[in-house]
């Protein structure tokens, strides 16, 4: 096990860079999603600068289920950080509802700007994200709309891996530490079919389903309408289709709407829908 929290380390050194940084920026707003990298990003700006010197940001959207905005509004009165959360109607945003490749780019820039003008009217002069050095090696058309506004990512500027935040965040005594990577209701859906409320509430429900019925933790459901395509670990087959489990879900499926439920023989994977890009970009 690596030596982290004193300060040895390759990731130690790491979270000594990234404390560095934040005592640069003095005074920060942290676009916080609740997830594992903006709240050890939140977490350690806290201790580092203080709560009186860190807003937490929220952003609340059909694309973000109810349930997570929740949580994050839970982790961050634990940390003691003044938390708000701003509203955006994402379906009024042609570039998102489109649903073209580089959605995300636009869901960013809308989401940024709304933090941005929250945090300069509270005097937060400094706006920090919670991107990883992994992110560089995946498909992010978000990341250009953050550095075109600005905001800062100090976990991939300090060089800090998603398997060491988890681990760093174990050590602080996060309880973020082993959450599942979440990711929005829109990246359930194949790029340029648009996204509608219809669709969103549909996905949304399903995945509850495997959550709070099969007490599941880390799945996707795909949304191929009128086809459901589950991602879930391997491990969990057994889960999925076992005779009265199986029949159970299919009658709650086709409830929702779906005529298909296919299971992906491929397993739970983040951005499967990048497939159909012809390439992994």
């Amino acid at each position: 096990m690596m030596a982290l929290c004193d300060g040895t380390g390759v990731a130690g050194d790491k979270q000594a860079r990234l404390e560095a940084i934040l005592r640069d920026l003095g005074r920060v707003a942290v676009a916080y999603s609740g997830g594992v990298d903006s709240t050890y990003l939140l977490a350690i700006a806290s201790d580092t600068l203080g709560p009186d010197n860190v807003l937490a940001l929220t952003v609340a959207s059909e694309l973000i289920p109810a349930r997570e905005v929740t949580l994050a509004q839970e982790m961050a009165s634990r940390l003691g950080v003044k938390h708000q959360i701003l509203s955006l109607q994402a379906l009024a945003v042609p570039g998102i509802v489109a649903n073209p490749p580089d959605r995300c780019y636009f869901c960013k820039r809308e989401v940024l700007q709304r933090i941005a003008a929250a945090a300069v009217a509270q005097g937060f002069p400094h706006l920090i994200h919670g991107a990883n050095r992994d992110d560089q090696h995946d498909y992010r058309p978000g990341t250009r709309a953050a550095a075109e506004l600005g905001a800062r990512a100090p976990l991939d500027e300090s060089g800090l891996t998603k398997a060491e935040i988890r681990e760093l965040s174990r050590r602080r005594g996060l309880p973020t530490w082993d959450h599942p990577s979440q990711a929005c209701l829109a990246s359930r859906v194949p790029y340029h079919t648009p996204l509608t409320a219809e669709t969103l509430h549909r996905i949304q429900a399903a995945e509850e389903y495997l959550r709070d019925r099969l007490e599941m933790q880390a799945f996707r459901v795909r949304d191929h309408f009128p086809m459901a395509r589950i991602e879930v670990l391997p491990g969990d087959w057994p889960v999925l289709l076992a005779e009265d489990v199986r029949t159970a879900l299919l009658v709650e499926f086709r409830r929702l709407g779906y005529r298909y439920v296919a299971l992906d023989l491929a397993g739970l994977r983040s951005g499967s829908m990048n497939d159909l890009l012809g390439e992994r970009v």
